[in-house]
């Protein structure tokens, strides 16, 4: 491999890359409208969750009850009706999402210490909303029944008793349960995926369909300085949108970044090389820029978005899918981002995905490898 020649190569796919507006605005626009779009669009925390009440009693007890959900940053207490049919009306509409009916006997079964049976109707159009709603909710009457029960065994002396088992829950890494912590670090993989793919999926197209390619098979540059000297600008430009992403996560959606830059920097390395061997695998297999362009969009943003585990747990797939996800790279660059993220974890403890990594990036660099020659053929 001669050095002078590859550098004349990569000297030439600058110059390429400089004059053409459109992978400009690709490299630099596209981190920063994917940061944005999913950084924000993709949230799984919901809040200020629409109530309805039906307060059967009108009791001190029942409106201090109704007091803690208004209180919580879940839950906005928008109306209390007097009938169910007001409830069913908001229900129906749209107006409410949660409908909480207290029942006529709330006050003397709390002052009897008798369970208390309170009535949740919940819009069930949203699943995700909805299960999040009853939990909220659940945890709202477990608290407020803890401070009742308290106040029951104090008033009624009677003896307290511990439960035989208790559960002290702790969060690690994301202590708030934020989503934006877990999925904005994702998207870096699915951002390298888009702009890798699609910049090196119209390096050979762009040289057939101009009629350069004949130029270039006539030089003394072999297949392999070709290969990596077309490469390199791109891993360059990874690299810098790698850390744009990074810098956008950190200072403004505020994510902690607990680990090293070591870390980040040879993971993201290791799958920027097989995202680009990838795109230049399509390229030299498609000669033609929009095949190419459009075949790289499928083969790298969908199965990176939808089957990496950065939108859906892995496990939670089908069983008949799950085995899919072991081909996409973005899988294991996703764990290795949330690692270094939240984790704080350094390279000793990242071998699996490493090494699948380079596995990967192998197998793609082979194909890319093997796929190109120097022939008009």
């Amino acid at each position: 491999m001669n050095l002078r020649r590859l550098l004349a190569i990569s000297r030439k796919e600058v110059f390429q890359v400089l004059r053409d507006s459109r992978s400009l605005l690709t490299v630099l626009l596209m981190p920063l409208m994917l940061m944005s779009t999913l950084g924000y669009g993709v949230n799984l925390d919901t809040k200020h969750i629409r109530v309805f009440a039906y307060d059967r009693e009108g009791s001190q007890a029942s409106q201090d009850l109704l007091k803690r959900f208004q209180s919580s940053d879940y839950f906005d207490l928008v109306a209390t009706v007097t009938d169910y049919r007001a409830l069913g009306a908001a229900l129906d509409d749209g107006r409410c999402q949660l409908a909480i009916v207290i029942p006529y006997d709330f006050s003397a079964r709390l002052h009897d210490g008798r369970p208390v049976y309170i009535q949740a109707l919940v819009d069930g159009s949203d699943n995700n909303t909805a299960e999040l709603a009853i939990g909220y909710a659940q945890g709202v009457l477990a608290s407020y029944g803890a401070v009742v029960q308290a106040e029951y065994l104090r008033k009624s002396n009677a003896p307290s008793v511990n439960p035989v088992l208790s559960v002290d829950a702790r969060t690690w890494f994301n202590e708030d349960l934020e989503s934006k912590n877990f999925i904005v670090p994702g998207v870096a993989a699915i951002v390298m995926a888009v702009v890798g793919v699609l910049l090196t999926s119209l390096t050979v197209a762009r040289e057939w369909e101009r009629g350069t390619m004949e130029q270039l098979i006539s030089t003394p540059v072999t297949a392999l300085e070709i290969i990596i000297g077309k490469l390199l600008p791109y891993f360059a430009l990874g690299l810098f949108d790698t850390a744009m992403c990074a810098a956008i996560a950190v200072w403004w959606f505020q994510v902690p970044f607990r680990g090293s830059v070591i870390a980040l920097m040879v993971g993201s390395g290791i799958y920027l090389v097989a995202i680009l061997g990838l795109g230049f695998w399509i390229s030299v297999a498609t000669k033609n820029q929009l095949a190419a362009s459009q075949i790289g969009l499928v083969t790298a943003f969908l199965p990176s978005f939808l089957l990496s585990g950065f939108t859906f747990p892995i496990n939670q797939m089908p069983i008949g899918v799950q085995p899919f996800t072991y081909l996409i790279a973005a899988r294991y660059y996703i764990v290795i981002l949330k690692s270094v993220f939240l984790r704080g974890t350094g390279l000793s403890f990242l071998t699996a995905p490493l090494i699948a990594l380079v596995i990967y990036a192998s197998v793609m660099v082979f194909l890319a490898k093997r796929s190109f020659h120097k022939s008009l053929a």
